[in-house]
């Protein structure tokens, strides 16, 4: 597993609230941001939209992976993400399978809250036994 003291984790809030507080989310008022750091040590941000056709919105998780995969990048050894409010907030069940296209089973993915990291999970924990890229090799 990556550690996350590498690189610090600091640096994924701070990256993170930064694109949280550029969400647009008039409708549900929930707002969240997103930083995943990649293999080469970079880090990418991305923060929830929303759409009037409600379907058409998107997490912050896909959004950071949108701006990755646009750069050129592939491998995620790292996640955060941010939201506000009392409750722990994980990634949902759609942003647990788009990171898993880019991130193996062990990557920490940390759910944190305006005072910082509530929680730090694996892949594997928050999507065991998912199906990933290496189901579809031949």
């Amino acid at each position: 597993m990556h550690d996350a003291s590498q690189g610090g984790v600091e640096e994924l809030l701070a990256a993170a609230k930064a694109a949280q507080a550029n969400s647009y989310s008039p409708y549900s008022r929930f707002p969240v941001g997103a930083a995943i750091r990649t293999g080469s040590g970079r880090v990418f941000t991305g923060a929830n939209y929303e759409n009037a056709a409600y379907p058409q919105g998107v997490c912050a998780e896909g959004s950071a992976i949108g701006a990755m995969v646009t750069a050129g990048e592939r491998v995620i050894v790292e996640v955060l993400t941010v939201a506000d409010g009392e409750h722990l907030t994980t990634c949902c069940g759609g942003c647990r399978q788009k990171l898993r296209e880019f991130a193996t089973p062990d990557v920490p993915v940390h759910a944190a809250g305006p005072e910082g990291v509530r929680r730090t999970f694996t892949l594997g924990e928050l999507l065991p036994e998912a199906f990933g890229p290496e189901q579809l090799d031949r």
